[in-house]
């Protein structure tokens, strides 16, 4: 079917009246008595919107399903919804209804909806009015951002884990819905990572690709704002990993302070840095090269090693269709695992070899070393100055984070599993090669952004890879290269401070 010919069949009447416009409607309506019952829609504020989920349909043509305004959410029934589009058009509008009843009218908060599902390719979206997503925005009015960390709910919203920073954008209320359009357009595109928006003094707009993605996502916000509200109460700080008392010269959300004295972040790097480079080169790259075959036989069936598997098969084609030394073509699945395995061992043993910094044999050995720290195999090391110094930023406030080529995983293992126990309470975030290569400058301007600071320079990175200081001082950090034992010699005139342990910062 052509696609104009699907877009007529779904706004077709027959269509309009079939079972799976209604299921969606009484859908909705369950889900308006749930929020109202748990103070999210109450006073005929808030709303949702999903899309008729249709698999004969492409998402982007799915008719849109939306609550109407000014009317009592816990009361409405399917009759009440209003059928959109997938442009916006109001196809269906319910009838009018006696005294006292309003005359029907479309969400307010429709031309914010449409944004999220243009921009995000949503399939529904959540306005909540919800006490503690009002209150949060509250506890900072300068603030622009929430930041929250190491709390186990973060888990539930995508993309994110126990040990990440969720970093919700916060704009500006105004007197009518339907103005804060733009801000929170501008918000969707400057936090491409973010499944929320939340609206100063007034509530938050949730979104997910299924309406059981927006509603858990809603339901974990929510539990985070109110988390954060209560560690406040108990003058606890709930941007750090340790949570622990709020300095008294702050007054922040989320760690974003509003005195003239911002406290700087320090992003460190792994590799002759932290960790000796001998650690890496003598004992996680043979231990990866020598339990790969291992470990993709014991696993091979597993989710994440099959996405391992993709991922790689994607780097591969690259690799042939670019010439690199080593790359040999990986048997399709109906080769026989066995066939697949031996291709891939063969691809991993030159990737190990060239110490090449691409995701896939990040991910991959990052998975590994996670079997080995496990089973005691494998224990981190650090630099003896390295404990003291994290423990000693983080009591004075200031927020570290890890920036590796290693995968984030690894990044955690390692500093999981040292001798001096579990440093990870004292780090914010890791940043791996997926936010881009170390060596260039819109690297680190992501990084930047991503943490919200007040301007570049209140960033502080750490490496011992010149190239790599060169790429972040061009995104405007503040620069210092590391001088460890094993480390590779620095060009002449370099131009930067150098330091031979942490306690000289």
């Amino acid at each position: 079917m052509t696609a104009n010919g699907m877009k007529m069949a779904v706004t077709s009447q027959a269509y309009l009246e079939g079972s799976q416009v209604k299921q969606t409607k009484s859908l909705i309506s369950e889900l308006c008595r749930l929020f109202y019952n748990l103070g999210w829609v109450s006073g005929t504020g808030g709303s949702i919107t999903a899309k008729v989920h249709d698999e004969s349909v492409p998402k982007s043509d799915q008719l849109i399903i939306m609550s109407p305004s000014g009317v009592q959410k816990e009361r409405m029934v399917e009759e009440d919804m209003y059928v959109l589009s997938s442009i916006g058009d109001i196809l269906y509008s319910p009838l009018p209804k006696p005294y006292p009843h309003k005359p029907p009218k479309c969400s307010d908060c429709a031309p914010l909806f449409m944004k999220a599902y243009h921009m995000r390719n949503a399939g529904a979206v959540i306005h909540s009015h919800g006490m503690e997503s009002c209150l949060v925005t509250m506890l900072d009015p300068l603030a622009k951002e929430f930041r929250i960390t190491h709390m186990e709910m973060i888990k539930g919203i995508q993309g994110h884990g126990y040990y990440d920073e969720l970093v919700v954008p916060v704009i500006e209320n105004t007197a009518h819905e339907r103005e804060l359009t733009e801000s929170l357009a501008a918000a969707i595109e400057a936090y491409p990572k973010t499944t929320a928006v939340l609206v100063r003094n007034h509530g938050i707009y949730v979104w997910g690709d299924s309406w059981i993605s927006a509603k858990t996502q809603a339901e974990c916000y929510h539990y985070l704002f109110e988390a954060a509200i209560k560690l406040h109460q108990l003058g606890l700080d709930w941007s750090t990993p340790s949570h622990g008392p709020l300095q008294s010269s702050k007054r922040f959300l989320g760690g974003q302070s509003t005195s003239t004295s911002q406290k700087r972040c320090i992003v460190l790097d792994i590799e002759g840095t932290t960790t000796p480079i001998s650690f890496v080169t003598d004992v996680l790259f043979p231990y990866a090269k020598k339990n790969v075959q291992r470990h993709l036989e014991e696993t091979y069936d597993t989710d994440f090693t099959q996405d391992d598997i993709k991922l790689l098969r994607c780097q591969v084609e690259d690799d042939l269709q670019h010439g690199v030394v080593d790359a040999v073509p990986i048997p399709p699945a109906e080769a026989g695992k066995q066939a697949v395995i031996a291709a891939l061992v063969a691809n991993l043993e030159g990737m190990i070899k060239s110490d090449r910094k691409i995701t896939s044999l990040k991910q991959l050995q990052g998975h590994i070393w996670s079997t080995g720290f496990e089973k005691n195999e494998l224990k981190g090391v650090v630099f003896d100055d390295v404990p003291g110094s994290l423990e000693k930023w983080h009591a004075s406030g200031i927020k570290v984070y890890i920036y590796s080529s290693g995968s984030r995983l690894a990044q955690r293992l390692l500093f999981g599993y040292t001798d001096y126990g579990d440093l990870r309470n004292y780090l914010c975030g890791f940043f791996d090669t997926t936010v881009g290569n170390k060596k260039e400058t819109k690297s680190y301007v992501e990084i930047s952004e991503s943490l919200g600071v007040h301007k570049p320079s209140d960033i502080l990175f750490v490496t011992d890879v010149y190239q790599e200081a060169v790429a972040a001082k061009a995104a405007g950090l503040e620069v210092m290269i590391s001088v460890r034992p094993g480390n590779g010699s620095l060009p002449e005139n370099h131009g930067f401070k150098t330091i031979k342990s942490f306690s000289e910062i």
